[in-house]
C-alpha cells in the first residue's frame, strides 16, 4: 500500500483509516529507526487513547521501551524526543475536526526525512519483517515534563499588565498554557479550555479566530492568541479585533532579531503562500526572504540548509530555532508578548509599514486531488502566472492534511484575484464532471 505519510505525518478518519491495527503496525515499524526508547503523547480528541495504546503495543512488541506522557502539545513532545535522545510519537490531527486523528513521528526532536518515512511505510505493510531482537520492550514511568519545558522560557518571562486572552482550542495546550502564562501575568482570560474529546477545534482555536475576536472586544483586552489542537500554531488578535497571521508575526520577530543582531544572514524562510506585501515589507527593512514549499518540514529543511533561525507559514506555524526546531504556539506567543512590552508600541505601530496585496484562499472539497496535476490545470496556472508576473502569484495544490484542493491567489486588485480563481475553478469543475 505505502504512502501513509503526508506533509505532516499520517492522518485520516479515526477508527476507519486510522484503526487500532494500523496504529499497532506503525508502532511495530518504529524499530527501523534503531532506537530503543519511545516518548509518546496525544491531544484531547476521543480516539487518542485508543491509538496511543495501539502504538505502544506495537512498539513494545519490537523491543522498544515506552514513556506515555498523556496529553501534551506537539512541540513539547518533540522537545522530549530531543532531550531523551528518543523516538517521539504525537497522536494528533492538529487543526482538523475531532473525528480525524493522526500520527506525527520524530527522531531526536526532528520530524522524519523522506528516507525514514519510506522505511516505516515498508514495514507497516510488511509487519512480519524485523529489524530488532526478540526481547520485548516495557513501559517506563513518565515524569513531569513541565520543568524541562519551562527552562525554554527563562530568558523571556517578562511581567506585564497587558490584558491577554488565550484560546486553547480545547486542545493540547490546555496541559501547558496556563502554567506558562501565569508566570508573567495574572490578567489572563481563557476560552477553549474545557476539552471533552469532541470539541477540539470546534468553533475555537487558530482556524476559528472569531471566538477570540469576540472575547478580546467584549472584555476590552489588549491582545489575544489562539492556538490549534496540538499547539504548534497560533494566530494573534489586536485590541480592535484585527487578526495577525503567521507572516505578520514573523515580520515582527524578524525585525526584532535583526535589531539585536540575532537574525542569521538577515534572512527568513516563508512559504509560497505568503503575501507579497509581507515579502516586500521585509525586503524594505533589509531582511531577505526565501520561499519554501508548503509544510513546516520544508520550511525547516530550507532553514537548516541555509543556517537560518526564523521561518514559518502564514497558518501560524512559526519556527524560531533560537529556542526549538519546531513550531510552538505557546512559546511564540510568550515571545511576542516580550517583544510588544519591550517595544512600548501598539501592534498597529509595529506593522504599519506593511501594505498587503489583495489575496484569497479557496478550498475545494470532495474533488479528486490529482486534478491539480492535470495538463489543463497546469497550463491554466502557468498562463495566470505569466499574466501576473512579479505583481502577483497563484498556487494550486492538493492539501497534505485534508481532502482538499487549495487555490491561492495574490494580485494588485481583488478583481484580478477573483477572476484568476474563477478561471482555475472552471477547469477543475469541467474535469470533475467528465
Amino acid at each position: 500500500m505505502g504512502s501513509y505519510f503526508g506533509t505532516d505525518g499520517i492522518r485520516g478518519k479515526a477508527y476507519e483509516f486510522l484503526s487500532f491495527d494500523l496504529a499497532t503496525r506503525v508502532g511495530n515499524a518504529l524499530q527501523v529507526l534503531q532506537n530503543l526508547t519511545l516518548v509518546i503523547a496525544r491531544d484531547t480528541r476521543e480516539s487518542g487513547e485508543m491509538l496511543v495504546d495501539a502504538i505502544k503495543k506495537g512498539a513494545m512488541s519490537s523491543g522498544i521501551n515506552v514513556m506515555d506522557f498523556g496529553v501534551l502539545p506537539t512541540p513539547l513532545l518533540s522537545h522530549l524526543s530531543k532531550t531523551q535522545a528518543a523516538i517521539g510519537v504525537m497522536v494528533t490531527a492538529s487543526h482538523n475536526p475531532y473525528y480525524d486523528n493522526g500520527i506525527k513521528v520524530f527522531i531526536l526532536g526532528c520530524k522524519l526525512n523522506q528516507e525514514d518515512e519510506a522505511k516505516l511505510e515498508s514495514l507497516i505493510d510488511n509487519p512480519h519483517q524485523s529489524y530488532g531482537g526478540s526481547e520485548k520492550g516495557i513501559e517506563l514511568e513518565a515524569y513531569d515534563p513541565l520543568p524541562i519545558y519551562l527552562d525554554l522560557y527563562t530568558s523571556h518571562f517578562i511581567k506585564t499588565d497587558l490584558l491577554i486572552g488565550l484560546d486553547l482550542a480545547n486542545g493540547a495546550t490546555c496541559a501547558t498554557a496556563k502554567h506558562i502564562f501565569s508566570r508573567f501575568s495574572d490578567k489572563i482570560s481563557y476560552i477553549g479550555d474545557t476539552p471533552d474529546g469532541k470539541n477540539i477545534n470546534n468553533m475555537v482555536g487558530s482556524t476559528h479566530p472569531e471566538a477570540l475576536i469576540n472575547m478580546v472586544i467584549k472584555h476590552k483586552l489588549n491582545l489575544g492568541f489562539a492556538f490549534d489542537g496540538d499547539g504548534d500554531r497560533l494566530m494573534m488578535v489586536d485590541c480592535d479585533g484585527t487578526v495577525y497571521d503567521g507572516d505578520f508575526m514573523i515580520y515582527i520577530i524578524a525585525l526584532y532579531l535583526r535589531k539585536k543582531g540575532l537574525l542569521k544572514h538577515d534572512t527568513v524562510v516563508l512559504t509560497k503562500m505568503s503575501n507579497l506585501g509581507i515579502i516586500k515589507s521585509l525586503n524594505d527593512n533589509s531582511v531577505k526572504v526565501i520561499q519554501a514549499d508548503i509544510g513546516d518540514k520544508y520550511v525547516l529543511e530550507e532553514m537548516e540548509s541555509g543556517d537560518y533561525v526564523l521561518g514559518g507559514e502564514n497558518s501560524g506555524h512559526i519556527i524560531n530555532r533560537i529556542f526549538l526546531d519546531t513550531g510552538d504556539g505557546v512559546l511564540n506567543a510568550a515571545y511576542l508578548v516580550k517583544l510588544i512590552v519591550e517595544s512600548e508600541k501598539s501592534l498597529q505601530e509595529m506593522v504599519k509599514g506593511i501594505k498587503l496585496y489583495p489575496d484569497k484562499l479557496l478550498n475545494l472539497r470532495n474533488y479528486d486531488k490529482q486534478l491539480v496535476n492535470h495538463p489543463e490545470v497546469i497550463n491554466k496556472v502557468k498562463e495566470i502566472k505569466e499574466r501576473l508576473g512579479e505583481n502577483g502569484k497563484i498556487l494550486v495544490r492538493s492539501s497534505g492534511t485534508e481532502p482538499l484542493i487549495r487555490i491561492s491567489v495574490s494580485a494588485p486588485t481583488m478583481e484580478i484575484v477573483d477572476q484568476s480563481i474563477h478561471d482555475v475553478v472552471s477547469i477543475i469543475e469541467k474535469l470533475h464532471t467528465k
